[in-house]
């Protein structure tokens, strides 16, 4: 009789743990798989293509026009089957590059619903994109744009899995995607707290004041990389904050491919190969816009850890 009432109260928690204090159900996370695209504005989509596709090797298999247009409204530079850099014409001469990034889920709707059950703004309901993905934008807490993708089967990306990858690319993989951050506290209830991502180092430039946190998705190797400021960057500085790595075997050998290549017109050229706080080795490109691509090898040169950082955060911009 004991054991089965023992039974009963262990089914009925099994039961209430689940319930909030509002007498709701808390809702599950669906998986965060890694990180899908960035998407950047750029003033000459000559410039651009000559950049990612020429210079870095990466294929440009589609395209989308406005609609009722022969305008270009973005372009695809595929990095591998389930990651692209995406390419907008600007808006405004002069702005922000960064228009957004995005994450890959398994399950956009559920996510959706999770989200809006913590508080986050997100549309009525999931709409399948002109690829045929699902997506949709949510702003984090900082203004940063994050589009919530799933790949359907017959959405593009998947029906061009294992095309348009050519030798040419000069990496095969984008580790990680940095972001503008005013205000860490803010980001880290948004990534960490309602998405789940898990801090995996934060370090400093100068070694006082903490410049950078690393975000690993819950559920894959790619990450985000929070950018810190204290006051408003010039717009040069936006664009070597606001940057995308591409993950290679070795720097130097990359390097030589890229030298034997033809740097575009308009951009800065890259910085020597160093090695970085991370004990990394890198070098940083810069496309006809600014905007830092660092060409980075996922192996400190020692075989350590990436060391951590205890520097202080800086203030909130107003």
């Amino acid at each position: 009789m004991k054991k089965i009432l023992f039974l009963i109260i262990l089914f009925a928690f099994a039961v209430i743990l689940p319930i909030s204090s509002q007498g709701k159900t808390e809702m599950k996370r669906p998986k965060i798989l890694g990180v899908a695209h960035i998407a950047l504005y750029v003033k000459s989509m000559d410039q651009a293509r000559a950049f990612y596709k020429d210079f870095l090797g990466f294929a440009e298999p589609y395209s989308l026009k406005k609609n009722n247009s022969n305008e270009l409204a973005l372009t695809y530079f595929k990095i591998n089957d389930r990651q692209v850099i995406e390419i907008f014409p600007e808006k405004t001469p002069n702005s922000d590059r960064l228009y957004h990034f995005a994450v890959e889920t398994d399950d956009a709707e559920a996510m959706r619903q999770y989200l809006k059950s913590k508080g986050i703004k997100v549309p009525d309901k999931t709409p399948t994109g002109r690829t045929g993905n699902f997506n949709y934008f949510v702003t984090d807490p900082n203004g940063i744009i994050c589009e919530i993708v799933q790949y359907t089967d017959d959405g593009w990306t998947m029906q061009n899995f294992g095309k348009d990858i050519p030798d040419t690319r000069i990496s095969t993989h984008m580790s990680h995607v940095g972001i503008m951050t005013a205000n860490l506290d803010s980001a880290m209830k948004f990534y960490r707290d309602i998405l789940g991502f898990k801090e995996t180092w934060r370090g400093s430039s100068n070694g006082t004041v903490l410049s950078w946190v690393n975000l690993k998705v819950p559920d894959g190797d790619d990450y985000i990389e929070l950018m810190l400021f204290d006051k408003e960057p010039s717009a040069d500085r936006k664009g070597t904050m606001n940057h995308i790595c591409l993950v290679v075997d070795d720097v130097a050998s990359s390097a030589k491919i890229l030298q034997d290549r033809k740097l575009p017109e308009g951009c800065k050229l890259p910085t020597q190969m160093k090695t970085g706080i991370n004990r990394k080795r890198q070098i940083n490109y810069y496309d006809g816009d600014g905007t830092r691509i660092e060409i980075m090898e996922p192996k400190t040169v020692d075989g350590l850890s990436v060391p951590s950082s205890t520097a202080p955060v800086p203030k909130v911009v107003k």
